[in-house]
């Protein structure tokens, strides 16, 4: 499954990155991701609970910054494996920040394979809710960039 987009925000590109190079601030806008755990300065371990439908999945991640060029482009690789099911999640993903004068773009590019069990559950369902959780991650993304006095009046 490959996803790719953009994401516009009110906020310099250099304020962008830097607050997207938290992991804490970037899983913060991913629902569902649970139990971060920094491994090192490139390597992240967390469990991302998501429901679709009436079932539940729950998977254990390990991410791994495999490119990052400030101001400009961050590139990770996920693997990890659903509890309780047979399978295997790998995706990787590439993002790049656009200046904007006062705004930046966010052009993201994912590509997930998810195999075993849950992989022949049924793709199209899946792509349904990757793409409801990559409204949401946008959705939460343009809150933490919204000018303090748009936040107020909310």
């Amino acid at each position: 499954m490959k996803f790719s987009g953009e994401i516009a925000v009110d906020a310099k590109r250099d304020a962008v990155f830097e607050k997207l190079q938290d992991i804490h601030f970037f899983s913060s806008c991913i629902d569902g991701v649970r139990d971060l755990e920094p491994l090192d300065e490139k390597r992240f371990d967390a469990v991302l609970e998501t429901k679709v439908a009436y079932m539940t999945f729950k998977f254990k991640v390990t991410v791994e910054l495999t490119d990052v060029q400030a101001p400009e482009l961050i590139a990770a690789k996920i693997e990890g494996a659903p509890m309780g099911l047979v399978g295997r999640l790998t995706a990787t993903s590439a993002t790049r920040l656009i200046e904007a004068g006062d705004q930046t773009t966010i052009l993201y590019e994912i590509d997930t394979a998810l195999t075993g069990k849950l992989g022949s559950i049924g793709q199209p369902v899946l792509k349904s809710k990757a793409k409801d959780m990559e409204k949401q991650f946008a959705k939460n993304l343009r809150a933490a960039f919204a000018p303090a006095a748009a936040k107020g009046a909310a």
